[in-house]
């Protein structure tokens, strides 16, 4: 199975198609939170049991996501999670993110507008 390596270059977003939003439900097989992007591996469960595995890129650098209320442990390997992607345009299973929830709690993780900075201890 070949999947996109996202992280591997900072990058034009002109390969995800910003017309489309997909999603995709499954469970978070890692998230790396790296320079310049971030980004989530899902696997997503397809028919006849074999699951296939999404790259999908945060598009914003870990200081940035810090802002806007993310963590390095906001996701972990084993979360089920449903995510919105702008998928690649040429249908390889990757896509920039536009929003994760996290099934079991319902918390909704976005990318967008900067927030307040977190409150200091």
């Amino acid at each position: 199975m070949l999947t996109p390596n996202l992280a591997a270059a900072h990058h034009s977003f002109a390969m995800f198609d910003q017309t489309k939003v997909l999603t995709l439900n499954g469970t978070v097989k890692d998230f790396q939170w790296t320079n310049p992007h971030s980004v989530i591996w899902v696997l997503v469960p397809e028919s006849g049991g074999q699951a296939d595995l999404w790259t999908v890129e945060l598009g914003t650098s870990p200081g940035n996501l810090t802002r806007m209320g993310w963590s390095k442990h906001s996701l972990n390997p084993g979360d089920k999670v449903a995510v919105d992607i702008n998928p690649l345009r040429d249908g390889r299973h990757g896509g920039s993110l536009k929003k994760a929830v996290l099934v079991d709690t319902g918390k909704v993780l976005t990318i967008g507008a900067i927030g307040q900075p977190p409150a200091k201890p």
